[in-house]
């Protein structure tokens, strides 16, 4: 069964950096979309960016030019590189994957069907 697995959250000052990865196992089989979402108690699961198999990233509005999102395939990694943070940004980072899809990696939760647990990140002001 495939697992999806968050690390590398933390506490970090406003204008800090961190890097999250999302490690994928039990499956041979690389998925079609890979994407990261984020939430805050009481809110809607937003999402942050995605990943296709041919390279192709979209990254929501809040964070462009700030994130940015890699796939490192042999090792079946999604990995989330968090620049310039603000306060905005605390919330539970989720990864989140899809074995099949037919067009661009949307960024709606309901688009996926495979969630890892969460790490979480908190910016201070």
């Amino acid at each position: 069964q495939v697992q999806l697995v968050e690390s590398g959250g933390g506490s970090v000052q406003a204008g800090g950096s961190l890097r999250l990865s999302c490690a994928r196992t039990g499956s041979n089989f690389a998925s079609a979309c890979m994407a990261w979402f984020r939430q805050t108690p009481g809110k809607e699961r937003e999402g942050v960016g995605s990943a296709d198999r041919d390279g192709i990233i979209n990254y929501a509005d809040s964070v462009k030019g700030r994130f940015t999102i890699s796939r490192e395939y042999a090792k079946n990694t999604l990995y989330l590189e968090m620049n310039n943070l603000k306060p905005e940004d605390t919330a539970t980072y989720y990864c989140a994957a899809i074995n099949v899809y037919a067009g661009p990696c949307e960024l709606a939760a309901s688009g996926y069907n495979q969630w890892g647990q969460g790490t979480q990140v908190t910016v201070s002001s």
